[in-house]
Protein backbone atom coordinates (compact mmCIF):
# COMPACT_ATOMS: atom_id res chain seq x y z
CA UNK A 1 0.00 0.00 0.00
CA UNK A 2 1.40 3.40 -0.71
CA UNK A 3 1.08 6.14 1.88
CA UNK A 4 -0.90 9.23 1.78
CA UNK A 5 -1.22 12.10 3.83
CA UNK A 6 -3.87 14.63 3.16
CA UNK A 7 -4.69 17.98 4.86
CA UNK A 8 -8.69 19.19 2.81
CA UNK A 9 -11.75 17.28 2.62
CA UNK A 10 -13.26 17.09 -0.65
CA UNK A 11 -16.03 19.59 0.87
CA UNK A 12 -13.16 21.48 1.61
CA UNK A 13 -11.81 21.38 -1.53
CA UNK A 14 -14.70 22.11 -3.48
CA UNK A 15 -15.50 24.98 -1.11
CA UNK A 16 -12.33 26.54 -1.96
CA UNK A 17 -12.84 26.01 -5.68
CA UNK A 18 -16.09 27.61 -5.89
CA UNK A 19 -14.66 30.72 -4.08
CA UNK A 20 -12.01 31.06 -5.89
CA UNK A 21 -14.61 31.01 -9.33
CA UNK A 22 -16.76 33.47 -7.90
CA UNK A 23 -13.03 35.84 -6.96
CA UNK A 24 -12.13 35.38 -11.02
CA UNK A 25 -15.57 36.43 -12.11
CA UNK A 26 -16.63 39.03 -9.67
CA UNK A 27 -12.93 40.90 -9.13
CA UNK A 28 -11.60 39.86 -11.90
CA UNK A 29 -7.80 39.81 -12.91
CA UNK A 30 -5.75 42.70 -13.66
CA UNK A 31 -3.67 41.75 -16.75
CA UNK A 32 -1.20 43.91 -18.33
CA UNK A 33 -0.86 42.32 -21.84
CA UNK A 34 -2.90 43.49 -24.49
CA UNK A 35 -3.08 40.43 -26.42
CA UNK A 36 -4.02 38.42 -23.03
CA UNK A 37 -7.08 40.88 -22.80
CA UNK A 38 -8.31 40.44 -26.67
CA UNK A 39 -7.99 36.70 -26.34
CA UNK A 40 -9.97 36.62 -23.33
CA UNK A 41 -12.24 39.14 -24.65
CA UNK A 42 -12.63 36.86 -27.57
CA UNK A 43 -14.40 34.19 -25.30
CA UNK A 44 -16.86 36.27 -23.65
CA UNK A 45 -14.73 37.74 -20.99
CA UNK A 46 -15.52 41.40 -19.93
CA UNK A 47 -12.43 43.59 -20.15
CA UNK A 48 -12.31 46.91 -18.09
CA UNK A 49 -9.53 48.52 -20.83
CA UNK A 50 -8.82 51.55 -18.12
CA UNK A 51 -7.88 48.89 -15.30
CA UNK A 52 -6.50 46.57 -17.33
CA UNK A 53 -8.82 43.72 -15.33
CA UNK A 54 -10.60 40.71 -17.25
CA UNK A 55 -13.40 39.55 -15.61
CA UNK A 56 -14.01 35.73 -16.33
CA UNK A 57 -17.00 33.52 -16.83
CA UNK A 58 -17.50 29.88 -15.41
CA UNK A 59 -17.94 29.11 -18.84
CA UNK A 60 -14.01 30.38 -19.19
CA UNK A 61 -13.00 28.42 -16.23
CA UNK A 62 -14.81 24.87 -16.84
CA UNK A 63 -13.67 24.59 -20.61
CA UNK A 64 -10.28 25.24 -19.61
CA UNK A 65 -10.70 22.76 -16.97
CA UNK A 66 -12.02 20.00 -19.87
CA UNK A 67 -9.08 20.81 -22.06
CA UNK A 68 -6.01 20.64 -20.12
CA UNK A 69 -4.38 17.38 -19.79
CA UNK A 70 -4.57 15.04 -16.58
CA UNK A 71 -0.94 14.14 -16.87
CA UNK A 72 2.34 14.55 -19.50
CA UNK A 73 6.06 13.02 -19.86
CA UNK A 74 9.33 14.75 -20.03
CA UNK A 75 11.96 13.44 -22.45
CA UNK A 76 15.49 13.79 -21.98
CA UNK A 77 17.43 15.54 -25.06
CA UNK A 78 18.01 12.08 -26.52
CA UNK A 79 14.36 11.36 -26.22
CA UNK A 80 14.17 9.53 -23.75
CA UNK A 81 11.61 8.99 -21.38
CA UNK A 82 12.28 10.84 -17.92
CA UNK A 83 9.65 11.77 -16.16
CA UNK A 84 6.00 10.62 -15.45
CA UNK A 85 3.84 13.20 -14.49
CA UNK A 86 0.77 11.25 -13.78
CA UNK A 87 -1.24 9.86 -10.67
CA UNK A 88 0.75 9.71 -7.66
CA UNK A 89 4.04 9.36 -9.13
CA UNK A 90 7.01 11.51 -7.45
CA UNK A 91 9.63 13.18 -8.77
CA UNK A 92 12.19 15.66 -7.92
CA UNK A 93 13.87 18.50 -9.67
CA UNK A 94 16.81 21.37 -8.08
CA UNK A 95 15.46 25.02 -6.82
CA UNK A 96 16.26 27.28 -9.23
CA UNK A 97 17.45 30.65 -10.27
CA UNK A 98 19.19 31.17 -7.30
CA UNK A 99 21.15 34.53 -7.46
CA UNK A 100 24.20 33.31 -4.83
CA UNK A 101 26.28 30.13 -4.39
CA UNK A 102 27.40 28.73 -1.08
CA UNK A 103 31.27 28.53 -1.56
CA UNK A 104 32.13 25.41 0.11
CA UNK A 105 35.71 26.58 1.34
CA UNK A 106 34.75 29.66 2.34
CA UNK A 107 31.37 28.99 3.89
CA UNK A 108 30.47 32.04 2.27
CA UNK A 109 27.83 32.96 -0.48
CA UNK A 110 28.83 34.92 -3.63
CA UNK A 111 27.78 35.38 -7.15
CA UNK A 112 27.89 32.27 -9.39
CA UNK A 113 29.63 31.87 -12.27
CA UNK A 114 29.28 30.18 -15.49
CA UNK A 115 31.87 27.69 -14.25
CA UNK A 116 29.76 27.03 -11.12
CA UNK A 117 26.84 26.19 -13.49
CA UNK A 118 28.76 23.55 -15.54
CA UNK A 119 29.59 22.23 -12.13
CA UNK A 120 26.04 21.49 -11.22
CA UNK A 121 24.93 20.49 -14.45
CA UNK A 122 27.90 17.71 -14.84
CA UNK A 123 26.86 16.76 -11.23
CA UNK A 124 23.23 16.92 -12.02
CA UNK A 125 23.67 13.51 -14.33
CA UNK A 126 25.16 11.57 -12.11
CA UNK A 127 22.32 11.86 -9.30
CA UNK A 128 19.96 9.00 -10.19
CA UNK A 129 17.35 10.32 -7.56
CA UNK A 130 16.25 13.78 -9.16
CA UNK A 131 14.75 13.06 -12.52
CA UNK A 132 15.12 16.59 -13.64
CA UNK A 133 17.65 19.22 -13.76
CA UNK A 134 16.83 23.00 -13.49
CA UNK A 135 18.12 26.42 -14.63
CA UNK A 136 19.59 26.31 -10.78
CA UNK A 137 21.42 29.62 -10.43
CA UNK A 138 22.00 32.76 -12.71
CA UNK A 139 25.79 33.18 -13.37
CA UNK A 140 26.73 36.80 -12.92
CA UNK A 141 29.42 36.25 -15.58
CA UNK A 142 27.59 36.69 -19.10
CA UNK A 143 25.07 39.90 -19.60
CA UNK A 144 22.35 40.09 -17.70
CA UNK A 145 19.93 40.04 -21.07
CA UNK A 146 21.07 36.10 -21.97
CA UNK A 147 21.25 34.51 -18.62
CA UNK A 148 18.00 32.84 -18.96
CA UNK A 149 19.14 31.56 -22.26
CA UNK A 150 22.82 31.38 -21.35
CA UNK A 151 21.36 28.86 -17.93
CA UNK A 152 19.31 26.70 -20.56
CA UNK A 153 21.97 26.35 -22.89
CA UNK A 154 24.87 24.89 -20.50
CA UNK A 155 21.81 22.72 -19.05
CA UNK A 156 21.84 21.27 -22.37
CA UNK A 157 25.43 20.90 -23.49
CA UNK A 158 26.54 19.17 -20.56
CA UNK A 159 23.44 17.02 -18.86
CA UNK A 160 20.89 15.24 -20.89
CA UNK A 161 17.86 15.21 -18.24
CA UNK A 162 14.98 17.45 -19.28
CA UNK A 163 15.20 21.01 -17.78
CA UNK A 164 12.57 22.67 -15.60
CA UNK A 165 13.50 26.22 -16.32
CA UNK A 166 11.94 30.39 -17.04
CA UNK A 167 12.09 33.40 -18.70
CA UNK A 168 12.08 36.61 -17.30
CA UNK A 169 11.94 38.91 -20.70
CA UNK A 170 10.07 38.20 -24.10
CA UNK A 171 13.06 37.80 -26.18
CA UNK A 172 14.92 35.29 -23.80
CA UNK A 173 11.50 33.00 -24.58
CA UNK A 174 12.09 33.36 -28.41
CA UNK A 175 16.13 31.98 -27.78
CA UNK A 176 15.28 29.37 -25.43
CA UNK A 177 12.87 27.90 -27.80
CA UNK A 178 15.08 28.05 -30.40
CA UNK A 179 17.67 25.57 -28.55
CA UNK A 180 14.84 23.63 -27.87
CA UNK A 181 14.33 23.05 -31.66
CA UNK A 182 17.78 22.36 -32.22
CA UNK A 183 18.24 19.21 -29.73
CA UNK A 184 14.73 18.20 -31.55
CA UNK A 185 14.72 19.34 -34.91
CA UNK A 186 11.17 20.42 -35.81
CA UNK A 187 8.39 22.07 -33.74
CA UNK A 188 5.96 18.69 -33.68
CA UNK A 189 9.26 16.26 -32.09
CA UNK A 190 9.07 19.46 -29.77
CA UNK A 191 5.65 18.86 -28.89
CA UNK A 192 5.79 14.93 -29.28
CA UNK A 193 8.52 14.76 -26.90
CA UNK A 194 8.78 18.00 -24.10
CA UNK A 195 11.94 18.94 -23.15
CA UNK A 196 11.21 21.93 -20.77
CA UNK A 197 8.78 23.31 -18.15
CA UNK A 198 8.24 27.10 -18.02
CA UNK A 199 7.46 28.24 -14.86
CA UNK A 200 5.52 30.82 -14.84
CA UNK A 201 4.17 33.12 -12.35
CA UNK A 202 1.15 35.56 -11.41
CA UNK A 203 1.76 38.58 -9.14
CA UNK A 204 -0.13 38.52 -5.86
CA UNK A 205 -3.15 39.22 -5.55
CA UNK A 206 -4.56 38.40 -8.81
CA UNK A 207 -2.11 40.02 -11.47
CA UNK A 208 -0.06 38.66 -14.12
CA UNK A 209 2.42 40.76 -15.93
CA UNK A 210 3.06 41.69 -19.44
CA UNK A 211 6.38 39.23 -19.56
CA UNK A 212 4.24 36.27 -17.56
CA UNK A 213 1.58 36.41 -19.46
CA UNK A 214 3.29 36.55 -22.41
CA UNK A 215 5.28 33.44 -21.76
CA UNK A 216 1.49 31.57 -21.07
CA UNK A 217 0.86 32.56 -25.01
CA UNK A 218 4.14 31.72 -25.74
CA UNK A 219 4.69 28.00 -24.40
CA UNK A 220 1.41 27.13 -25.31
CA UNK A 221 1.81 28.00 -28.95
CA UNK A 222 4.59 25.31 -29.06
CA UNK A 223 2.66 23.11 -26.49
CA UNK A 224 5.53 23.58 -24.13
CA UNK A 225 4.62 22.64 -20.54
CA UNK A 226 4.09 25.61 -18.37
CA UNK A 227 3.98 25.44 -14.70
CA UNK A 228 2.39 27.80 -12.95
CA UNK A 229 3.67 29.54 -9.71
CA UNK A 230 1.35 31.16 -7.60
CA UNK A 231 2.91 33.10 -4.39
CA UNK A 232 0.39 34.29 -2.42
CA UNK A 233 2.06 35.09 0.93
CA UNK A 234 -0.22 34.68 4.16
CA UNK A 235 -0.61 37.63 6.03
CA UNK A 236 1.00 39.96 3.40
CA UNK A 237 -0.04 39.99 0.46
CA UNK A 238 -3.02 37.05 0.84
CA UNK A 239 -5.13 36.61 3.74
CA UNK A 240 -3.12 35.23 6.81
CA UNK A 241 -5.35 31.86 7.37
CA UNK A 242 -4.16 28.75 5.57
CA UNK A 243 -7.61 28.51 3.46
CA UNK A 244 -7.86 32.26 2.46
CA UNK A 245 -4.30 31.90 0.99
CA UNK A 246 -5.59 28.70 -1.24
CA UNK A 247 -8.90 30.48 -2.43
CA UNK A 248 -6.30 33.04 -3.84
CA UNK A 249 -3.89 30.33 -5.06
CA UNK A 250 -6.81 28.63 -6.88
CA UNK A 251 -7.95 31.71 -8.63
CA UNK A 252 -4.50 32.89 -9.61
CA UNK A 253 -3.56 29.46 -10.89
CA UNK A 254 -6.97 28.87 -12.87
CA UNK A 255 -6.39 32.26 -14.31
CA UNK A 256 -3.35 31.10 -15.49
CA UNK A 257 -4.71 27.77 -17.13
CA UNK A 258 -7.45 29.69 -18.97
CA UNK A 259 -4.77 31.87 -20.83
CA UNK A 260 -2.62 28.61 -21.56
CA UNK A 261 -6.14 26.28 -22.84
CA UNK A 262 -7.47 29.07 -25.02
CA UNK A 263 -4.28 29.72 -26.85
CA UNK A 264 -3.79 26.10 -27.27
CA UNK A 265 -6.17 23.50 -26.05
CA UNK A 266 -4.45 20.56 -24.78
CA UNK A 267 -1.27 22.82 -23.53
CA UNK A 268 0.45 20.33 -20.97
CA UNK A 269 0.64 21.69 -17.48
CA UNK A 270 1.34 21.69 -14.14
CA UNK A 271 -1.00 23.03 -11.26
CA UNK A 272 2.27 24.41 -9.40
CA UNK A 273 2.95 27.23 -6.71
CA UNK A 274 5.29 28.66 -4.28
CA UNK A 275 3.16 30.30 -1.44
CA UNK A 276 4.83 30.51 1.63
CA UNK A 277 3.37 32.06 5.77
CA UNK A 278 4.85 35.46 5.90
CA UNK A 279 7.13 35.84 9.25
CA UNK A 280 6.08 39.21 10.06
CA UNK A 281 9.28 38.94 13.06
CA UNK A 282 11.69 39.52 10.06
CA UNK A 283 9.67 40.30 7.04
CA UNK A 284 11.00 37.24 5.27
CA UNK A 285 9.13 34.22 3.36
CA UNK A 286 10.27 30.94 5.01
CA UNK A 287 9.79 27.90 2.98
CA UNK A 288 10.69 26.05 5.54
CA UNK A 289 7.46 26.76 8.04
CA UNK A 290 5.24 24.24 8.17
CA UNK A 291 2.34 26.24 7.26
CA UNK A 292 4.18 26.50 3.96
CA UNK A 293 4.42 23.37 3.61
CA UNK A 294 1.12 22.48 3.90
CA UNK A 295 0.18 24.50 1.78
CA UNK A 296 2.03 23.20 -0.65
CA UNK A 297 0.13 19.51 -0.04
CA UNK A 298 -2.99 21.01 -0.04
CA UNK A 299 -3.69 22.87 -3.24
CA UNK A 300 -1.75 19.89 -4.51
CA UNK A 301 -4.84 18.10 -3.59
CA UNK A 302 -7.16 20.58 -4.87
CA UNK A 303 -4.84 20.59 -8.57
CA UNK A 304 -5.62 16.51 -8.18
CA UNK A 305 -9.66 17.41 -7.61
CA UNK A 306 -9.40 19.53 -11.01
CA UNK A 307 -7.45 16.06 -12.84
CA UNK A 308 -4.31 18.08 -13.33
CA UNK A 309 -0.73 17.06 -12.39
CA UNK A 310 0.76 19.38 -9.39
CA UNK A 311 3.93 20.95 -8.74
CA UNK A 312 5.48 22.90 -5.32
CA UNK A 313 8.71 24.55 -4.36
CA UNK A 314 9.17 22.31 -1.56
CA UNK A 315 11.85 20.63 0.05
CA UNK A 316 14.34 23.16 0.58
CA UNK A 317 15.55 24.97 3.33
CA UNK A 318 15.97 28.44 4.67
CA UNK A 319 19.08 27.98 6.19
CA UNK A 320 22.28 29.77 5.28
CA UNK A 321 24.59 26.38 5.53
CA UNK A 322 24.26 23.07 4.72
CA UNK A 323 23.56 22.34 9.04
CA UNK A 324 20.83 20.70 10.58
CA UNK A 325 18.27 22.90 9.97
CA UNK A 326 18.72 22.38 6.09
CA UNK A 327 18.52 18.57 6.89
CA UNK A 328 15.31 18.77 8.63
CA UNK A 329 13.89 21.46 6.63
CA UNK A 330 15.01 20.15 3.28
CA UNK A 331 13.76 16.40 4.78
CA UNK A 332 10.32 17.33 6.69
CA UNK A 333 9.17 18.97 3.22
CA UNK A 334 10.21 16.10 0.84
CA UNK A 335 8.30 13.73 3.12
CA UNK A 336 4.92 15.77 3.17
CA UNK A 337 5.17 16.32 -0.63
CA UNK A 338 5.81 12.79 -1.14
CA UNK A 339 2.81 11.35 1.11
CA UNK A 340 0.89 14.21 -1.07
CA UNK A 341 1.41 13.02 -4.51
CA UNK A 342 3.34 16.16 -5.19
CA UNK A 343 4.28 15.06 -9.08
CA UNK A 344 7.19 17.74 -9.55
CA UNK A 345 8.60 18.33 -6.35
CA UNK A 346 11.17 21.54 -6.90
CA UNK A 347 13.67 22.04 -4.00
CA UNK A 348 16.67 19.82 -3.78
CA UNK A 349 20.35 22.04 -3.53
CA UNK A 350 18.40 25.05 -2.38
CA UNK A 351 18.85 27.30 0.63
CA UNK A 352 17.98 30.77 2.10
CA UNK A 353 14.55 31.62 0.92
CA UNK A 354 15.47 30.44 -2.70
CA UNK A 355 18.24 32.65 -3.05
CA UNK A 356 21.20 30.65 -2.55
CA UNK A 357 22.68 27.40 -4.22
CA UNK A 358 24.48 24.87 -2.44
CA UNK A 359 26.35 21.74 -4.44
CA UNK A 360 26.82 20.25 -1.51
CA UNK A 361 23.59 20.03 -0.41
CA UNK A 362 22.04 18.72 -3.40
CA UNK A 363 24.62 15.80 -3.03
CA UNK A 364 23.03 15.52 0.68
CA UNK A 365 18.97 16.38 -0.98
CA UNK A 366 19.59 13.56 -3.53
CA UNK A 367 19.52 11.00 -0.81
CA UNK A 368 16.91 12.58 0.92
CA UNK A 369 15.01 11.91 -2.53
CA UNK A 370 16.21 8.48 -2.34
CA UNK A 371 14.99 7.38 1.33
CA UNK A 372 11.76 9.70 0.41
CA UNK A 373 11.01 7.33 -2.78
CA UNK A 374 11.63 4.31 -1.05
CA UNK A 375 8.73 5.46 1.37
CA UNK A 376 6.39 5.82 -1.11
CA UNK A 377 6.69 2.50 -2.62
CA UNK A 378 5.17 1.10 0.37
CA UNK A 379 5.12 -2.03 2.03
CA UNK A 380 4.37 -4.88 0.32
CA UNK A 381 4.95 -8.73 0.46
CA UNK A 382 7.22 -9.91 -1.20
CA UNK A 383 7.44 -13.99 -1.11
CA UNK A 384 6.76 -13.98 2.58
CA UNK A 385 4.05 -16.23 2.65
CA UNK A 386 3.88 -18.72 3.61
CA UNK A 387 6.71 -17.41 6.30
CA UNK A 388 7.13 -21.01 8.27
CA UNK A 389 9.87 -21.95 4.85
CA UNK A 390 11.60 -18.85 5.88
CA UNK A 391 12.21 -18.98 9.27
CA UNK A 392 12.69 -22.61 9.11
CA UNK A 393 16.06 -21.48 7.20
CA UNK A 394 17.04 -18.68 9.94
CA UNK A 395 17.08 -21.59 12.42
CA UNK A 396 19.15 -23.80 10.16
CA UNK A 397 21.63 -21.40 9.22
CA UNK A 398 21.44 -18.76 12.31
CA UNK A 399 21.56 -15.82 9.52
CA UNK A 400 20.28 -14.95 6.49
CA UNK A 401 23.02 -13.44 5.11
CA UNK A 402 23.06 -15.31 1.92
CA UNK A 403 19.60 -16.47 1.65
CA UNK A 404 18.25 -16.23 -1.59
CA UNK A 405 15.59 -14.63 -0.71
CA UNK A 406 17.75 -12.04 1.18
CA UNK A 407 19.35 -11.54 -2.28
CA UNK A 408 16.64 -11.35 -4.52
CA UNK A 409 14.95 -8.40 -2.58
CA UNK A 410 18.37 -6.61 -0.80
CA UNK A 411 18.32 -4.17 -2.96
CA UNK A 412 15.11 -3.69 -3.40
CA UNK A 413 13.47 -3.50 0.40
CA UNK A 414 16.48 -1.66 1.94
CA UNK A 415 17.85 1.63 0.96
CA UNK A 416 21.45 2.05 0.59
CA UNK A 417 22.70 5.68 0.80
CA UNK A 418 25.81 6.86 -1.12
CA UNK A 419 29.37 7.54 0.97
CA UNK A 420 27.76 10.68 2.40
CA UNK A 421 25.82 9.20 4.74
CA UNK A 422 27.82 8.18 7.67
CA UNK A 423 26.50 4.82 8.62
CA UNK A 424 29.72 3.64 10.32
CA UNK A 425 30.45 2.85 13.89
CA UNK A 426 32.26 5.23 15.95
CA UNK A 427 35.45 3.43 15.56
CA UNK A 428 35.04 3.09 11.57
CA UNK A 429 34.21 6.61 11.29
CA UNK A 430 37.56 7.68 13.37
CA UNK A 431 39.63 5.70 11.77
CA UNK A 432 38.54 6.81 8.17
CA UNK A 433 39.61 10.72 9.25
CA UNK A 434 36.13 11.88 11.53
CA UNK A 435 34.78 13.89 8.36
CA UNK A 436 31.88 15.88 9.08
CA UNK A 437 28.81 15.33 6.46
CA UNK A 438 30.27 18.59 5.05
CA UNK A 439 33.29 17.46 3.93
CA UNK A 440 31.94 14.01 2.71
CA UNK A 441 29.67 15.65 0.54
CA UNK A 442 31.84 18.17 -0.95
CA UNK A 443 34.12 15.08 -1.72
CA UNK A 444 31.19 13.22 -3.46
CA UNK A 445 30.80 16.62 -5.84
CA UNK A 446 34.36 16.68 -6.93
CA UNK A 447 34.31 12.53 -7.29
CA UNK A 448 30.89 12.72 -9.59
CA UNK A 449 32.09 15.96 -11.53
CA UNK A 450 35.48 13.93 -12.97
CA UNK A 451 33.41 11.39 -14.02
CA UNK A 452 31.28 13.12 -15.94
CA UNK A 453 30.65 11.95 -19.41
CA UNK A 454 29.57 14.00 -22.57
CA UNK A 455 26.51 14.04 -23.75
CA UNK A 456 25.03 12.03 -26.07
CA UNK A 457 23.99 14.73 -28.44
CA UNK A 458 26.20 15.03 -31.90
CA UNK A 459 28.50 17.45 -33.06
CA UNK A 460 26.27 19.34 -35.21
CA UNK A 461 23.75 19.94 -32.73
CA UNK A 462 26.12 20.49 -30.11
CA UNK A 463 27.59 23.31 -32.75
CA UNK A 464 24.29 24.59 -32.92
CA UNK A 465 23.45 25.27 -29.73
CA UNK A 466 26.96 26.66 -29.52
CA UNK A 467 26.29 29.02 -32.33
CA UNK A 468 22.78 30.53 -31.17
CA UNK A 469 24.07 31.27 -27.88
CA UNK A 470 26.95 32.95 -29.54
CA UNK A 471 24.91 35.22 -31.45
CA UNK A 472 22.78 35.93 -28.77
CA UNK A 473 25.74 37.07 -26.97
CA UNK A 474 27.25 39.08 -29.71
CA UNK A 475 23.70 40.88 -30.07
CA UNK A 476 24.37 41.95 -26.33
CA UNK A 477 27.53 43.27 -26.93
CA UNK A 478 29.65 40.27 -25.56
CA UNK A 479 32.65 39.39 -27.77
CA UNK A 480 32.76 35.73 -26.89
CA UNK A 481 31.11 33.74 -24.44
CA UNK A 482 33.05 32.61 -21.18
CA UNK A 483 34.84 29.52 -21.36
CA UNK A 484 33.80 26.31 -20.52
CA UNK A 485 35.34 23.15 -19.76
Amino acid sequence: MRPTVRFLSDQLIEQIIAEARELLCKLGVEIHNEAVLALLGDHSARIDNATKRAYFTPDIIDRSLQTAPGSFRLYDSLGNESVDLSDMNVNFTPGSSAINILDHESQHSRRPTGEDYVKYTKLMASLEHIASQSTAMVPADVHEMISDSYRLYLSLMFCEKPVITGAFTVHAFEIMKELQLAVRGSENALADRPLTIFSCCPTAPLKWSNVTSQNLIDCARYSIPVEYISMPLSGFMAPITLVGSLVQHTAETLSGLAISQLTNPGTPVLYGGSPAVFDVRYETTPMGDIGTMMMDCAYSEIGKHLGLPTQAYIGLSDAKLLDAQAGFETSMGATLAALSGINNISGPGMLDFESCFSLEKLILDNEICGMVKRMVAGIEPKEDFPSLPRFEELLREEHLLISDHTLKYLKEEVYLPGPTIDRANRSRWQEEGSRTLGARAAEQVETLVAKHQPVGLSDTVLGDLTSIMETEARRHGMSSLPEIR
